[in-house]
C-alpha cells in the first residue's frame, strides 16, 4: 500500500515538474545564462534609429573596441557630438519650422522628452552649454556581463575582422539592446573552433581554445 502511494506521489510530481518546464518553455536555462536580457535603460536610446536607419558605425560611439579590451559605455561628449544641434526628431523640427514661417517669428527650441532626460543627466540647462561637470553622465545599466574569472578582449575580436553582430546579435534592428546570445563557454569555444577551421571573412586566423585564451 505504501509503495503504491509513493510511486502515485512520484508520478504525479514527474507530470507536474514536465508541466513546469513545458510551460516555462524558453525562460529554463542553465546558470549565468542571461540571453534575452534587456534592461530598461535610463534614457531610451534607440540603437534601431542610431545604427539602423542613420547608420552610425558602433566604433563611433563605442570608440574603446577597437583599441582596447573593453567597448566602453559612451560618454556625454559623445552624446553631444551631435545632440548638441539635434534635439528632436526631423518630423517635429519640421512642423515647428513650418509653424514659425507661418506666425512669421523665429522658431523656438524644441527638446524631446528624452533629450530633455539626457541634458539633465549631463547637469546642462540647454544643449549649447558646455560639459563642465566631469562627474555628470547617464548611468546606463550594462547589458552583456560576463562572470569575472572570463577574459574578453574587443580589441582582438575588431583586429581579426568579427563583426559586433557575431556577439551582440542584430543590433542595428534592436529598440533596446538584449543580449542576443548565450555567451557561455561552449558558444565562444565553437565560434573559435569554426574561426579556426574557416577562418573570418576569407581570411585565416588562429583562434585558440587554449584555457589561457580566456582564463588567465
Amino acid at each position: 500500500m505504501h509503495q503504491r502511494i509513493l510511486t502515485i506521489t512520484l508520478v504525479v510530481g514527474l507530470g507536474l515538474a514536465l508541466a513546469v518546464l513545458a510551460a516555462a518553455g524558453t525562460s529554463v536555462r542553465l546558470p549565468n545564462n542571461h540571453q534575452g536580457y534587456a534592461p530598461v535603460q535610463p534614457v531610451a536610446y534607440s540603437h534601431r534609429l542610431h545604427a539602423g536607419e542613420l547608420g552610425i558605425d558602433c566604433k563611433f560611439c563605442h570608440t574603446p573596441a577597437a583599441h582596447g579590451k573593453h567597448a566602453g559605455i559612451p560618454s556625454g561628449d559623445i552624446c553631444m557630438k551631435c545632440h548638441k544641434y539635434v534635439t528632436c526628431s526631423f518630423d517635429v523640427l519640421q512642423a515647428e519650422l513650418q509653424l514659425a514661417d507661418k506666425e512669421s517669428r523665429k522658431p523656438n527650441l524644441v527638446i524631446s522628452d528624452d533629450l530633455k532626460r539626457l541634458y539633465e543627466y549631463l547637469k546642462i540647462d540647454n544643449p549649447q552649454q558646455p560639459l563642465t561637470d566631469r562627474s555628470a553622465g547617464v548611468p546606463w545599466i550594462k547589458v552583456h556581463n560576463l562572470p569575472d574569472y572570463v577574459v574578453f578582449d574587443h580589441r582582438a575580436h575588431v583586429a581579426a575582422g568579427v563583426s559586433c553582430q557575431k556577439c551582440h546579435g542584430p543590433v542595428e534592428s534592436m529598440e533596446r539592446v538584449r543580449q542576443a546570445e548565450t555567451l557561455s563557454m561552449g558558444w565562444c569555444v565553437n565560434c573559435h573552433r569554426d574561426a579556426a577551421r574557416h577562418g573570418i571573412n576569407g581570411h585565416s586566423t588562429e583562434a585558440s581554445i587554449n584555457c589561457s585564451t580566456c582564463h588567465y
